[in-house]
């Protein structure tokens, strides 16, 4: 027993200097802080986003040029997506990951304290790349967010900036998503086996693995145009004997997952919030688990539904047709449990809820429009219209953005 109580303590005091005023969110290690962190962060690119909307909506409010001239309007529609999905939803459910994920599996914090800082203080200067491109002699890159050559190998310095950029978040998720599968598999209570994990922690696994598998994938197509721009290469570029459609099979084999990279955690924040106000557990938690991971395995076999009329094959279209609609098989069985939870369950509809009823019908919606886009004859029909920017937001904003409210 210690002669003076309380002495060991103050033994230490001299560890524990915290950094005050900024240098303590600068230096922080700290899960909460850092999840509160890319919250904000999250919020101020909703905001830069939604003023580009705002733009692009007021432009197309009559006919004519009413605010942009159409150089500066395909500006705005490239950057409104580059940063929506990477600036607007995806920090913000890594920022709910580095909140809950510790709480969840009983670990002290996350398993590489410092990379978690790390991973957080990228986003800002890939954010200011991305905004400051717009004053950049050319403008910002004008190619849609899909940054599709060879508009994108002819254009100045903003496109530069964009694929910079693009690195850099790209370099912020893999760590993250390290972060989290390490957390996740080493860092859990004892006794807390996997198929006992909250179904966030699940879903979070299963796209910290798809972040991991396919950012390096964009990664190298952005690469390839960089070099295809300034080092001479031809990739893409079909005079030099390159092909643009290659570039569209590698963005999109990326895509594809990353579209299940947003609407998975998404996923999990509503297996949450759903099981929580209808006062009984998740209807078929191992159901579940498998369809979120069937989910993410079949969303890398799909990746060229987006590409229908670029003259594939018949043979390819049929495939790609069939594998896209099979996605709908587990996603059926998620809704279904939703709503089984549901069923007969003491209701309480606060605000949680009502989020997650609305993510309930506009994201079966969006799967619904998506399941006609699937079809190859309907969609070459319906390709680059606007039925197609709906069905992408049905699952962006009612999918994501609902279970981040």
């Amino acid at each position: 027993m210690a002669a003076i109580p309380g002495g060991a303590d103050h033994a230490h005091d001299h560890d524990h200097h915290q950094p005050s005023g900024i240098m303590r969110w600068v230096t922080t290690t700290n899960h909460k802080d850092i999840g509160s962190m890319y919250l904000w962060f999250s919020f101020a690119m909703f905001l830069v986003g939604g003023i580009m909307a705002l733009v692009i909506r007021a432009e197309l409010f009559q006919p004519g040029l009413q605010v942009v001239d159409p150089d500066r309007f395909n500006q705005m529609t490239t950057l409104h997506g580059l940063i929506m999905v990477f600036g607007a939803i995806m920090p913000a459910f890594v920022g709910f990951a580095n909140w809950m994920i510790p709480l969840m599996i009983g670990a002290s914090d996350m398993a590489f304290a410092r990379m978690n800082n790390w991973s957080f203080w990228l986003l800002p200067p890939a954010a200011i790349l991305l905004t400051s491109s717009l004053l950049v002699p050319g403008g910002a890159a004008a190619s849609g967010w899909t940054l599709y050559p060879p508009l994108t190998v002819q254009m100045g310095i903003g496109m530069d900036m964009a694929i910079f950029a693009v690195h850099i978040l790209g370099i912020s998720s893999i760590m993250g998503s390290i972060n989290i599968v390490t957390t996740l598999l080493n860092m859990r209570a004892p006794g807390m086996t996997l198929m006992k994990m909250p179904l966030f922690c699940w879903t979070w696994l299963i796209t910290a693995y798809l972040v991991i598998a396919v950012m390096p994938v964009l990664a190298g197509a952005v690469t390839m145009i960089l070099t295809d721009r300034h080092f001479g290469t031809s990739f893409f570029n079909a005079a030099g004997g390159g092909d643009p459609v290659l570039y569209q099979h590698i963005f999109w084999f990326f895509g594809h997952p990353e579209v299940y990279i947003i609407a998975i955690p998404a996923f999990g924040v509503v297996s949450q919030v759903i099981p929580a106000f209808s006062r009984k557990p998740l209807f078929g938690y191992a159901s579940m688990v498998y369809a979120t991971s069937s989910i993410a395995i079949l969303s890398f076999i799909v990746w060229a539904h987006h590409m229908y009329t670029v003259g594939m094959p018949v043979a390819g279209q049929l495939y790609f047709m069939f594998a896209t609609m099979l996605i709908a098989i587990p996603t059926g069985v998620k809704v279904f449990n939703w709503v089984a939870t549901m069923w007969r369950g003491s209701l309480s509809f606060e605000t949680p809820m009502l989020f997650s009823i609305g993510f309930l019908f506009l994201f079966t919606l969006g799967g619904f429009s998506g399941l006609v886009l699937s079809m190859t004859a309907v969609d070459i029909q319906l390709h680059d219209s606007y039925y197609v920017v709906a069905h992408f937001h049905y699952v962006m904003v009612a999918g994501a953005l609902f279970s981040a409210y």
